[in-house]
């Protein structure tokens, strides 16, 4: 699987490197804190592939990266030709600084 630090997803935005972000979290959670990421929740994801951009990367984050790995393996098998990144230890930990 595809990871992508904070950091590097940071060097891509201002690169402007083309690319989907998508928060797979829940809306409360999307609304506590959020790094600007698209949200589809993770059970919605998969029952809605069309709202992912499969022309550019699709970065994929959650709170602690595991929702956002769970969304990577399943999208893999059925769009393999799609490139995924997780978005390494998810998004928690920039909050808890």
């Amino acid at each position: 699987m595809n990871e992508l630090s904070y950091q590097e997803l940071e060097k891509w935005k201002a690169n402007k490197k083309p690319f989907q972000l998508i928060d797979v979290r829940e809306p409360d959670e999307h609304e506590a804190y959020n790094i600007g990421g698209e949200l589809i929740p993770l059970n919605l994801i998969f029952k809605k592939p069309e709202l992912l951009d499969f022309s550019k990367p699709i970065v994929i984050y959650c709170k602690r990266g595991i929702r956002s790995q769970l969304a990577i393996q399943r999208l893999s098998i059925r769009f393999p030709q799609a490139q995924f990144y997780n978005l390494s230890q998810g998004i928690m930990h920039l909050f808890m600084a």
